[in-house]
């Protein structure tokens, strides 16, 4: 049930982001469907890539006072959308890194906001 719950979150903030930042928009399918798939691949991505890549990137984090987490998140971001788009020809398309650290914050934000919301 945790699961489907992240799933959906990711979704929403992913939809929440495409809404705001111009070089994010759903691909290859109905914008939902197209969410739905981004914001399960954005939950797999954070639970196997990202730990791994933030251990990895710790002493910049710590250099940079925690920005380059951001990046990081960006960079998940964007590994999310090319593996929908490249694996079910539906998700999102990322028009550059500025969209994505931008489009990452903003998930952050609404994945946070919607945790709290949802007590996760």
């Amino acid at each position: 049930m945790r699961f489907l719950l992240n799933w959906l979150v990711n979704s929403i903030a992913i939809a929440v982001a495409a809404a705001i930042v111009p070089g994010i928009a759903p691909f290859g399918a109905d914008p939902w469907v197209a969410y739905a798939i981004a914001g399960l691949f954005l939950g797999i991505v954070n639970g196997t890539i990202k730990p791994i890549l933030s251990l990895l990137s710790i002493p910049l984090t710590i250099v940079t006072l925690g920005i380059f987490q951001l990046v990081v998140n960006s960079f998940m971001l964007s590994i999310a959308g090319w593996l929908s788009l490249n694996l079910f020809g539906a998700g999102i398309a990322i028009m550059g890194f500025g969209s994505a650290f931008v489009g990452a914050i903003i998930v952050s934000i609404m994945c946070s906001l919607l945790g709290f919301i949802t007590n996760d």
